[in-house]
């Protein structure tokens, strides 16, 4: 569950910045081949990590911790061959919420009912556990909803009302769009059109079997070169890497009056991932991007060994007073392998989210 962060947390910060960092970062890049790293956190200071990939075979395995520093394998905590199991493979962007004392596993995959034989057909499912461990099973043998494009990177918000809010990402797959940087992109003969992923959000149903009505669009890269934000969100196409700009890995958590929607922008798979954020008053947006973005981006420019560094999640220490950046990126030692990463973030008195990473030991 996403929870408000607390205004104590401020009171603390800058005291207690230096002495965090010499733990839960002191050990950057983790000993964890995960990707899209999400990590739960339990009563009793326990703290549960999952990912895509890590050694799970159509599926996914999960990390435990007391200090954010020292990681135990779990093992495989979901199999796609459960009785309800409708994936046939990419496992993608684990996140697991605990409610009403059962734990929800919520998912990205392929899913088996393909009739037009589509390259990605991904959908979002949900798998449910009496322990964040598991094993998980799928609570219906099918996607939570279809909403007519493959979808990924599933965020789930729980709201003090009881409404809750499912966030998603629309694939780049079969997706060009109109743009200035497409424009661009054509005239320099480099791509015939430009693909985009885009975020959307939508209420779910309180039993997960569905949603109550059509997503909203959220965010999307920028239309026009002038906008502040098109030269780290178009960094995929405008280095000629690859024909997509995505906006994806979503995770939203609310501060005061504000939601954080935290996003990676850029090819999963290259040096240019990076992490941004928008804000808004309400959990269906309209949301505003900021002015500092990224807030997250490689540092091998600068003298670091760090690149795509990308989709991230939110803990706190267990004290609660400091906010982690958990994320993915790659060094010059793991080479295409991604490798968890776990940095001070804050927000300071003017509402400006700031990480204090990539950092390596």
């Amino acid at each position: 569950m996403k929870h408000a962060i607390p205004l104590l947390f401020f009171l603390f910060l800058l005291s207690t910045a230096g002495a965090q960092n010499t733990t839960a970062a002191s050990n950057n890049p983790l000993p964890v081949t995960f990707g899209d790293p999400y990590v739960l956190h339990v009563k009793g200071d326990k703290y549960y990590m999952y990912g895509t990939g890590g050694g799970a075979k159509k599926g996914f395995s999960a990390y435990s911790s007391t200090d954010l520093v020292n990681w135990k394998p779990e093992g495989q905590v979901y199999f796609s061959d459960n009785k309800n199991g409708w994936g046939v493979h990419s496992f993608w962007a684990p996140e697991v919420y605990e409610r009403n004392g059962k734990f929800y596993l919520f998912y990205s995959a392929q899913w088996k009912e393909n009739p037009n034989n589509e390259l990605e057909n991904f959908k979002i499912g949900v798998a449910v556990a009496d322990q964040p461990t598991g094993p998980f099973v799928d609570l219906n043998d099918r996607p939570v909803f279809d909403p007519g494009y493959p979808i990924i990177d599933a965020n789930v918000l729980f709201e003090p009302d009881g409404k809750i809010y499912l966030y998603y990402s629309r694939c780049c797959y079969k997706h060009p769009v109109k743009s200035e940087i497409a424009d661009w992109a054509r005239k320099k003969g480099w791509f015939s059109e430009v693909e985009e992923s885009w975020v959307y959000g939508v209420e779910l149903k309180p039993d997960f079997s569905g949603v109550t009505d059509e997503p909203v669009l959220l965010l999307r890269p920028p239309v026009k070169r002038s906008d502040h934000q098109s030269e780290w969100e178009s960094r995929s196409v405008t280095s000629k890497e690859v024909n997509r700009r995505w906006t994806e890995g979503s995770f939203i958590f609310k501060h005061g009056d504000l939601y954080y929607m935290m996003y990676s922008a850029n090819y999963f798979g290259g040096r240019n991932y990076a992490v941004g954020y928008a804000t808004s008053k309400k959990p269906l947006g309209p949301f505003k991007k900021a002015a500092n973005n990224p807030v997250l981006q490689k540092n091998s420019e600068s003298g670091g060994i760090v690149t795509g560094t990308g989709h991230n999640s939110v803990t706190f220490s267990p004290d609660g007073k400091q906010m982690y950046c958990v994320y993915h990126a790659r060094t010059s030692k793991t080479g295409d392998e991604r490798v968890v990463f776990i940095d001070p973030m804050e927000i300071d008195q003017n509402g400006v989210l700031k990480v204090a990473g990539p950092t390596t030991k």
